[in-house]
């Protein structure tokens, strides 16, 4: 029997960065851009704020960029605040690594397994997409998707019931398949 699950974002991560104010280390994302001119060139940012003391950060997207090379849709998106880009902009990495911020997913995503009826003595093999490239732990997931605990997860894996040509212990924010044994 083969299952198809889904992990789907449910709200934007938490941004980690230090709070100039109050030392803080977490920020929401506000959904809210910031687009300066400077004659012909522009300058956006991404507004987010702390989660603690509510101080307002700028999360650098484009920096002195000449208006002909944005294209006209993505200045529209920018000028309409939308939530999409503000998703896509906070999962790229060069957008990361400029601003010098990571992301914490945990309770930002959710999972999708359409609720299957399955036989309780059968091999399941399970495909798992991650098209928003969420980083999720496997064990976590697994034990959500078949109702177990994570221990009960480890112990299948240890005796080999649980299988996968990738490794399942630590973090993965791509698809990937596995194989339960009954």
């Amino acid at each position: 029997m083969s299952e198809s699950w889904a992990v789907m974002p449910a709200c934007l991560p938490v941004i980690l960065r230090r709070c100039h104010a109050c030392a803080s280390g977490r920020f929401r994302a506000s959904g809210k851009f910031r687009v300066n001119a400077h004659h012909k060139l522009l300058d956006v940012w991404l507004l987010a704020r702390c989660t603690v003391c509510g101080e307002t950060t700028k999360l650098t997207v484009l920096e002195r960029t000449n208006v002909r090379s944005v294209r006209p849709e993505l200045l529209d998106l920018l000028h309409h605040d939308d939530p999409g880009l503000t998703a896509e902009l906070l999962r790229d990495p060069a957008v990361r690594r400029r601003n010098r911020i990571a992301l914490d997913w945990d309770n930002a995503w959710r999972l999708d397994t359409g609720a299957p009826d399955r036989p309780e003595d059968e091999a399941v093999e399970v495909s798992v997409r991650n098209p928003a490239r969420i980083p999720v732990r496997p064990v976590r997931l697994i034990a959500e998707g078949f109702g177990l605990s994570r221990t009960e997860v480890e112990r299948l894996l240890t005796e080999g019931n649980l299988v996968s040509v990738v490794r399942l212990s630590g973090k993965l924010s791509g698809d990937f398949t596995f194989t339960l044994k009954r």
